[in-house]
């Protein structure tokens, strides 16, 4: 069975789904919408915007979940069924589109409303983030409690790869006890602390925003970073999407969740390969492949074939 997973932020990068676009009137038709939504040619920040302007919160979350929805719009096109999906913090919003939780005009309105009040609050309360390869959870959450100031643990991305989150000289100290210690510590393209204690006042501020909006059940199943789980209750959609901001993401137990469930092929949609990485680092058995030109694309048909 197929899973979709959608990219998080950080994956942006020049020219992202640019190609696909150009090739497919359903993936065009993507950032038509979010356009309209937004209020701005969303392609053309794509097309000719740098890597700097890219990172930017505001412009990064809608155009990364454009660049992913418009690979899940090529796939559609193609008849590529799916049972599950799934994202990457960020990604969870293109996921909900997917799985036909919100319409895509309403995911795009969502979604400027998330990276509004995150990008308020980054440029308000700094902070950074830092992957950290090659050591257990154990470790790393030792480290940063023995640190000074407020660095935490908040991705579970893959047993062998989590991310911290804090304030800016605290990320950077728990960086260079990992150099010491010869493991890899890679600072990430993002502008703030997200899913950390520091994005507390975007969360509060997106909930009211959230609360706008109308969630309907999703027609696959939707695997969650909040539990690492299922998600079965979509009673208070508002509240879990605030909740989101300033929690963990738990990955690699979703993963392990939708591989015990039956997934066996992992398509990433989005720029880069980050996610299909993580599949390939904590998952045996099983396919992952991302889908973010038409090269990719094709294979990811082959595979689904």
């Amino acid at each position: 069975m197929n899973a979709l997973l959608f990219s998080g932020q950080g994956s942006q990068k020049p020219g992202m789904a640019v190609e696909l676009a150009g090739h497919s009137a359903a993936a065009k038709s993507v950032f038509d919408t979010a356009s309209s939504v937004l209020g701005y040619d969303l392609l053309a920040v794509c097309r000719e915007g740098t890597a700097e302007e890219l990172a930017a919160t505001e412009v990064a979350q809608p155009a990364i979940m454009a660049a992913s929805l418009a690979a899940f719009a090529c796939l559609a096109e193609a008849g590529v069924p799916f049972s599950a999906v799934a994202g990457h913090s960020l990604g969870e919003y293109a996921a909900m589109v997917a799985a036909g939780m919100l319409e895509m005009e309403e995911g795009f309105a969502l979604i400027r409303a998330r990276a509004a009040a995150m990008g308020k609050c980054a440029a308000a309360q700094g902070g950074s983030m830092a992957a950290i390869v090659g050591s257990d959870e154990e470790t790393v959450e030792k480290i940063c409690a023995g640190t000074a100031g407020y660095v935490v643990l908040v991705n579970f991305n893959s047993p062998a790869q989590t991310v911290v989150a804090g304030e800016t000289k605290a990320v950077a100290d728990v960086c260079a006890q990992f150099a010491m210690m010869g493991k890899r510590a890679v600072p990430l393209a993002v502008a703030a602390a997200f899913h950390s204690e520091l994005m507390r006042p975007a969360a509060d501020e997106f909930y009211g925003e959230a609360k706008k909006f109308t969630f309907r059940a999703p027609r696959v199943d939707f695997y969650s970073n909040l539990s690492g789980e299922k998600l079965t209750d979509f009673s208070d959609m508002p509240e879990r999407l605030a909740r989101h901001i300033v929690s963990p993401v738990r990955f690699t137990k979703e993963l392990a969740a939708m591989q015990d469930a039956g997934m066996d092929i992992y398509l990433e949609c989005g720029p880069g390969r980050v996610l299909t990485g993580l599949v390939k680092k904590t998952l045996k058995g099983v396919t992952a492949l991302n889908v973010e030109d038409l090269k990719s694309l094709e294979k990811a048909l082959e595979a689904c074939r």
